[in-house]
């Protein structure tokens, strides 16, 4: 429970936090949102399962209430403190700006770090061996170009000197991926139980997140370590307190994590190769006990080659399914009858192969161990297992996947075959993830704290329920904190027009509208609901407003900002023109952004596979996609365009939107209902 004691060092940190702030307001939504994560974090209403969902407006500050409460409460449970985000800029923000800040003006004696996959570090002793002429090269190592030595030579000095921890990220230039595999760390052969490699740059990342009270992380990373149970790169789930950051992504990247891709002439080509492992396995490892299980392995290389080849010739058969679009999906998940027998031999086959390759891993290891083998001999003769420990486990994977049995209570996975110019990839999927998230983090963390600007749809939870397996009555808090800005002061204007987005007419009126509504010596910003329509509006109004005119993609994010923030600081008139994904993220405080125009609202084209499965898989169970998914979804991501234009308290402006379907649907009042209180306007009423 929350002590008192407790309850004042919260009180004290907070004092001395906004004491140092410049032009702080105390808000009491902030002051709750502290409150009820100390409440939850600390068990006071559920001490089985401290769950707290917490939606937080623009402007209250999230992340500073996570770190009050949260460090405090973690520190006297013993507990670590994971705070896991969606986005780059947001994990930069917490390590270089708030929890430097934190540490310094608060009375808590804190460690932190950033965790990275071990993708992200090089192996030391690959880094050193890089340089030796005439090294051993692995089967599927690509060879270096001319140029490569010296960079292989400038990361070994660097690294040498202190000057590069070695890690990917923080060289000064992109590193290509052909030398970065030759020196990346790979769970197979970098191992700490070998003596030269405990040193490497991934293992001494883990002695920091071993010791750091606070460990940031990216969702993608969070995920993967929660897939092996947890406790492998970051500490036990059950000895965590998690803060998920931008929570509104967290179902759709646990979805992308859990799906399973394979090719299958890929598959084939590398299938081949796994008797020259078997080879070079019998030339290190002198012992009997490896003969079965690479028999056993061989074996079933060769079941799957046959299966393998009679997937191929099925397609191969049917041209009909590609004569439309590079992509099939098969209805409902299921196989066709003519697969179903190979789609079974493939999954029990790669199970075996699988087990066969674990079993002389162990073996290799024991040998390693024991001093049996040369380490020059090991390290390739690891990393080419690992190859194919890592294929076999991901083919396996998908065949599970696309034989497991359906259940007309369960929603069924996605499941589809794309086509390329020399190959045929098997795609499967979760529709839904609640089941996973459950399994792998609601139920295992001792203590969670969602939290985002946008977790709402509709005015309430239901849709992020539904999409993260949280319940009503399992324990979880809700909690919906508005922004404190004042929106009654903003003018939202729903702009009179001919046509809707879905009539022929609507692109012309619509390049008219937003020429007419383009504020001169002013930030406008645009928001399209596609890249194409942007580029049509570009092209007709590129001639009238020439440089003002910043389209994205035509240069990177950040210097599309800069441009656009010079052009406004000179008091000259730009124009952003974007899409989707500068809709969330993009902050353009004050004189940057006073005329924010929405062309569409932003409904999302059910294209994907596994958004086709999810529709498909609501009408069988006689529900209506378009309100159970399109317009939540529309909702959200309304809200989150919306709030670019009001950042800070001091903000002004003015959003249009160029749909006439918020007046003219029946969906349009809730979608206007959801949004914050803005003054909204109906142009002909103005």
């Amino acid at each position: 429970m929350l002590s008192d004691s407790l309850k004042k060092q919260i009180r004290a940190s907070y004092d001395l936090i906004t004491q140092s702030l410049p032009h702080f307001n105390k808000r009491k939504a902030q002051n709750y949102l502290v409150a009820e994560i100390a409440k939850v974090l600390a068990g006071e209403y559920d001490k089985s399962r401290r769950i707290l969902v917490a939606e937080a407006g623009t402007g209250i500050g999230k992340s500073l209430a996570y770190l009050l409460a949260g460090i405090p409460v973690a520190q006297r449970a013993n507990k670590k403190l994971v705070i896991s985000t969606a986005t780059i800029t947001l994990q930069e923000q917490l390590i270089h700006k708030d929890l430097p800040f934190f540490l310094r003006h608060s009375d808590y004696k804190f460690s932190f770090t950033l965790a990275k996959g071990r993708q992200r570090y090089c192996c030391e002793h690959k880094l050193f061996n890089a340089l030796q002429e005439g090294e051993q090269q692995t089967l599927f190592a690509e060879k270096p170009q001319a140029g490569d030595r010296d960079l292989f030579k400038r990361l070994n000095e660097a690294y040498l000197a202190g000057k590069w921890q070695g890690d990917r990220d923080s060289w000064p230039t992109q590193i290509p991926n052909r030398v970065w595999s030759h020196i990346v760390s790979d769970k197979f052969s970098c191992k700490r139980a070998l003596a030269n490699h405990r040193q490497c740059p991934f293992h001494r990342a883990r002695d920091d997140i071993n010791k750091a009270d606070v460990i940031v992380v990216n969702h993608a990373l969070l995920l993967a370590d929660l897939e092996l149970g947890g406790g492998i790169i970051l500490p036990d789930p059950d000895n965590c307190f998690y803060v998920i950051d931008e929570a509104h992504h967290l179902p759709k990247i646990s979805r992308d994590f859990s799906s399973a891709r394979a090719s299958i002439k890929g598959s084939q080509d590398w299938l081949k190769k796994i008797n020259q492992l078997s080879q070079h396995i019998n030339r290190v490892i002198k012992r009997q006990t490896t003969i079965t299980p690479g028999l056993n392995m061989l074996e079933s290389a060769v079941e799957l080659s046959k299966d393998l080849k009679i997937v191929e010739q099925y397609f191969s058969d049917n041209p009909s399914y590609f004569s439309e679009s590079e992509q099939f999906r098969f209805a409902m998940g299921e196989l066709p009858d003519a697969l179903t027998i190979p789609a079974s031999n493939l999954k029990d086959e790669s199970k075996k192969c699988l087990a066969a390759l674990n079993k002389l891993s162990t073996i290799i290891n024991e040998e390693i161990k024991d001093g049996n083998v040369k380490m020059a001999d090991a390290e390739t003769l690891l990393i080419e297992c690992g190859f194919f420990l890592q294929r076999l486990e991901n083919m396996h994977a998908l065949w599970v996947m696309l034989t497991k049995e359906r259940s007309a209570k369960h929603c069924p996975i996605a499941a589809w075959a794309e086509q390329d110019k020399t190959d045929i990839y098997l795609n499967a999927s979760p529709i839904e993830v609640g089941g996973i998230l459950e399994y792998m983090l609601w139920s295992q963390a001792a203590g969670i704290v969602l939290c985002s600007a946008t977790l709402t749809s509709l005015n309430n939870f239901e849709f992020f329920k539904r999409q993260s397996g949280l319940q009503n009555n399992d324990g979880t808090q809700y909690l919906r904190l508005k922004s404190p800005f004042d929106y009654p002061s903003v003018p939202l204007i729903i702009s009179t027009m001919e046509n809707d987005p879905t009539q022929a007419g609507f692109d012309n009126e619509l390049f008219d509208k937003i020429n007419d509504n383009i504020q001169d010596k002013q930030g406008n910003l645009v928001l399209f609901a596609s890249y194409w329509q942007m580029n049509l509006a570009a092209d007709k109004l590129a001639p009238k407003y020439g440089d003002a005119l910043l389209i994205q993609g035509d240069l990177s994010r950040s210097k599309l900002i800069e441009t656009h923030k010079f052009r406004c600081d000179k008091g000259q008139t730009s124009i952003l023109f974007g899409t989707g994904s500068l809709s969330e993220g993009l902050d353009l405080p004050g004189h940057y952004l006073t005329n924010l125009v929405i062309t569409k609202l932003p409904f999302a084209v059910p294209n994907s596979p596994v958004e086709e499965a999810h529709s498909e898989w609501i009408k069988s169970q006689g529900g209506n996609p378009f309100m159970q998914l399109s317009v939540p979804e529309t909702s959200k991501k309304l809200i989150q365009a919306c709030g670019r234009l009001i950042r800070k308290e001091n903000d002004t402006g003015q959003i249009i939107i160029l749909d006439k379907r918020l007046q003219s649907k029946r969906y349009g009042k809730g979608l206007l209902e959801a949004l914050p209180p803005f003054a909204i306007q109906f142009e002909n009423n103005k």
